[in-house]
């Protein structure tokens, strides 16, 4: 079945661009969990959302139509609005997570050789070593002191920042590297950060400059670091820095069809999720909740993954306040529960159409996708909706008109890769897989096109507003 081009249905050009163009605000804004976290709350609270544990100090009780979010670490974050009927009858859900592929900073990361400072890595997420050589690369994240101290950083964004990279070995002198196979190209461990080349500066009173003195590139580094953020080299112990591809979000094509930015796995699904939630007016029927999530690309581990018990803690916090809590009211909210676990999808990439069995992989510009399984080989670690869901969902869709496609990743037996989805259909709710197709996924740069981000919005408001239980 071939799925119409979902610009050719195109009504309003000036809301895609719009919306486009806020989504760009907030992935740049947001290339760590903490900072997705923080945008994301502060969009919240203007839209009249509040602390939950505001709440929980004050001992008040939630009334349909309430908004409050609860976050976690700084990491992970959940949003509900108060439904008219019982929370027994399931929540409306939309989940993506947070965490995109990168490279973060070692523990003990500082050196000097020959001359030249670097910073130790080790990589995060499935990634493609090689893409990260010979870029311009940013520096975001948190240094914490042992007094307490937190110290926010954030270098190589500013134009006026300088910027880091990892460098690479010269064409001339590469005969040996190119013989080895791509994974072996650029071995984890020489993913090391260059961040400086200038000895400290000579002391006043100490006479003639000692050319030999030992790292002394290294300690200028660590001077500038005292300077700026006042920060000891031990502080790289409890410090949590990420390495990401400095600059902006842009426009791709002559025709500023699509984006070309870091993290689009999966903030192009988190941010039109969160946008669903806090645009929705009135009192919903059903309680309406958004779930972003981290630890993701690594398996969902973690205090801050969704393999945790938070979606679960939280959800039994939020019907404390209620006024109806119980373990039977919140297995029965979480069983009767419909989600859309809302991650990216491969995007059909002609260039290498090798990748893919064409009529059931995922178009840019063909709106969003949605994946019965994901997993690999014979559907390892999937989640495999119900069909009695998707028909639901296809009535939805049908009825306000966005533009949906189906899709698996890749070819059978090539591949394949995992979401969050089996973690919430274990306790019984109908979960699908939906999302937005990319080009380059877990590349440092990614493509969508703004006709999916937008299509991708108008199927979180349809799925919020109508989706209801199903006879189970």
């Amino acid at each position: 079945m071939d799925r119409t081009a979902a610009w050719t249905r195109v009504k309003d050009d000036k809301k895609i661009t719009r919306f486009a163009s806020e989504y760009q605000t907030y992935l740049n804004q947001s290339k760590t969990e903490r900072e997705c976290v923080a945008a994301s709350v502060a969009l919240a609270e203007k839209s009249g959302f509040v602390n939950l544990k505001d709440i929980m100090s004050a001992n008040q009780t939630l009334k349909p139509g309430d908004r409050v979010y609860r976050s976690w670490m700084n990491k992970s974050l959940m949003l509900f609005i108060v439904g008219s009927k019982p929370v027994e009858t399931g929540m409306n859900i939309l989940g993506a997570h947070i965490d995109s592929p990168r490279i973060d900073v070692k523990q003990n990361p500082l050196y000097e050789d020959s001359g030249l400072a670097y910073l130790d890595t080790h990589y995060y997420g499935g990634i493609k070593k090689y893409q990260w050589v010979a870029l311009p690369l940013a520096i975001h994240g948190v240094i914490c002191k042992k007094d307490g101290t937190k110290v926010d950083v954030i270098v190589g964004e500013d134009p006026k920042d300088p910027v880091f990279c990892i460098s690479d070995l010269l064409p001339h002198l590469s005969q040996e590297q190119m013989e080895k196979k791509a994974a072996k190209i650029i071995e984890g461990e020489a993913l090391n950060l260059l961040i400086g080349g200038r000895p400290a500066p000579e002391k006043a009173g100490k006479g003639k400059k000692d050319e030999k003195a030992k790292d002394s590139v290294k300690q200028n580094v660590l001077n500038l670091l005292r300077e700026k953020y006042d920060v000891e080299e031990e502080d790289f112990l409890s410090a949590e820095l990420e390495i990401v591809p400095a600059g902006s979000a842009r426009d791709l094509g002559f025709d500023r069809s699509m984006i070309l930015g870091y993290g689009h796995d999966d903030r192009c699904c988190a941010f039109p999720s969160l946008r669903a939630l806090t645009d929705y007016k009135g009192v919903p029927e059903y309680t309406l909740c958004c779930i972003l999530t981290d630890k993701e690309e690594i398996g969902s581990v973690g205090a801050t993954g969704m393999a945790s018990h938070f979606f679960e803690n939280v959800t039994a916090e939020f019907i404390g306040c209620l006024g109806t809590y119980s373990d039977l009211t919140l297995r029965r909210c979480l069983l009767e529960s419909r989600m859309l676990s809302s991650d990216v999808s491969a995007g059909y990439d002609p260039e290498y159409a090798s990748a893919f069995e064409k009529k059931n992989a995922a178009y840019l510009g063909k709106g969003i996708c949605f994946n019965k399984y994901t997993g690999s080989r014979g559907k390892s670690g999937s989640n495999d909706a119900n069909p009695e869901f998707m028909a639901m969902i296809r009535q939805i869709l049908d009825a306000d008109e966005v533009c949906f496609q189906t899709a698996e990743l890749g070819r059978v037996d090539l591949g394949g890769g995992g979401t969050i989805a089996y973690l919430c259909a274990k306790y019984g709710m109908n979960v699908i897989d939906s999302g937005i197709p990319v080009l380059s996924m877990h590349a440092p740069w990614e493509v969508i096109s703004k006709i999916d981000l937008y299509e991708g919005y108008r199927c979180y408001n349809a799925f919020l507003a109508h989706a209801r239980p199903l006879d189970n």
